[in-house]
């Protein structure tokens, strides 16, 4: 049974209302053709635009109805979970560079009503013919700042120009400084602009190093500030490793997130980081957009990013929604910081401790959706077989094959024992600490 009643969809999400920039976005959405959509990292635009895509979807169409572009895989990822936990029965698809084509083919048997794509894959679908576009009615370019950027460009005419029959047009981004270029239809649109938001909440602030290497002034930066949770941002993936072995010689615990590694570990990172496992990541800009991350005490920029428009989305992944939060400018004493970062007030650094270790350990349990395992189960199975207490068991994210869930540190040695190749519902499950 599909649902499109909002109220029910928000009551599914545990949301009581709507915040402003969601009811004027659903408002306009519904009200016009057109519509740019500018608002905060972490104000809830997938929400936003989902509502209304949803509202307007038909019942007795089997084929794709609308098309959500999005410049990378996480953002996929992040969409479809939203679009599942909205539970309205509609079907809805990610697909993404690096995900087997053969998987795509299977879901398009039964086709979604919603996709959600890469502009690469989504341009090799159109190319090879394996959907009908001729039924989508409504696309949505998310984050399309970076999906309309020069290395997208041929991509993306190339799907709007296939995409004939579409009658509603959504454009979504955390930034307004982008042209929108002239292929991509927009005539009249209507702007529902809210990037004020959480202005007054964010704080900006300088550490500066007294050395041209930083690294000794990150970790005095990091004793300072406490456990987090916090996003180091770094402009290269060597940066990262490089800062990575620092941190773990001096025992501070954290992940990596940067385009080079796979998918899954990536995946892995952003888990453990909202689960508490990991209080704090080490990123490239991939990290500064269109990822489910909780909220962010601090970020810093330990290198200087170089466009106004990576600054204000890193600095977007705090200070979300009406809740405080400070970014900070880490730079050599003598570097010259470009022109879009104002005169910041200097961070005294106050010597203290490293950050305390996590509470918090993640198990993989090789069961999920697809063996009609639920959440309610699970936590069932670790405090019953498991002997766990209540402020023992964190965060369950339930997975199609599998799922993931945080226990106290202290517990791992003893779950594993008793649970793990015990059953869970009929199930064989296999029970290993990532």
């Amino acid at each position: 049974m599909q649902i499109k009643n909002q109220k029910q969809i928000l009551e599914k999400l545990g949301i009581a209302a709507l915040n402003p920039m969601q009811e004027a976005a659903r408002h306009a959405i519904h009200s016009n053709a057109e519509v740019v959509l500018l608002s905060p990292t972490g104000t809830g635009k997938t929400l936003a635009f989902l509502l209304p895509l949803v509202g307007e979807l038909r019942d007795d169409c089997k084929e794709i109805q609308a098309v959500i572009v999005v410049p990378s895989r996480e953002l996929a990822l992040q969409i479809e979970l939203v679009l599942r936990e909205m539970g309205t029965g509609y079907k809805m698809n990610a697909f993404y560079g690096g995900r087997a084509f053969s998987k795509d083919r299977e879901d398009l048997r039964h086709k979604p009503a919603i996709l959600v794509a890469t502009p690469g894959r989504l341009a090799d679908h159109l190319r090879r013919d394996t959907f009908n576009p001729r039924e989508i009615r409504s696309l949505v370019l998310d984050e399309f700042d970076k999906s309309l950027e020069i290395g997208f460009e041929s991509e993306m005419r190339e799907i709007i120009e296939a995409l004939a029959s579409v009658e509603k047009r959504i454009l979504t981004s955390a930034t307004h400084e982008v042209i929108i270029p002239d292929f991509v239809g927009l005539t009249e649109p209507e702007y529902v602009n809210f990037l004020d938001q959480g202005i007054e909440q964010l704080k900006v602030r300088a550490i500066i190093s007294p050395e041209k290497d930083k690294l000794d002034t990150l970790q005095k930066a990091l004793c300072h500030l406490g456990e987090g949770p916090g996003i180091i941002f770094c402009n290269f993936k060597d940066s990262i490793r490089r800062v990575s072995d620092f941190l773990h010689h001096h025992k501070i615990d954290h992940g990596c997130f940067f385009g080079g590694m796979e998918q899954k570990d990536r995946e892995r990172v952003l888990i453990k980081f909202r689960n508490g496992t990991y209080r704090l990541i080490l990123a490239t800009d991939l990290a500064a957009r269109g990822i489910d991350v909780p909220e962010i005490k601090f970020i810093i920029h330990y290198h200087l990013p170089v466009r106004s428009q990576e600054f204000t989305h890193r600095n977007g992944r705090t200070a979300r929604m009406h809740s405080e939060g400070t970014a900070y400018v880490m730079h050599w004493e003598k570097e010259r910081l470009p022109d879009f970062i104002p005169e910041l007030e200097e961070e005294e650094l106050t010597l203290a401790a490293p950050p305390e270790k996590s509470p918090w350990q993640t198990l993989l349990l090789s069961g999920g959706r697809q063996d009609k395992i639920s959440k309610g189960d699970i936590a069932g199975f670790f405090f019953k077989q498991g002997q766990l207490e209540k402020d023992q068991l964190g965060v369950i994210e339930l997975k199609k094959d599998c799922a993931f869930v945080a226990v106290a540190s202290g517990k791992v040695k003893q779950l594993i024992h008793l649970l793990n190749n015990t059953r869970l519902k009929k199930r064989k499950i296999r029970l290993t600490r990532v």
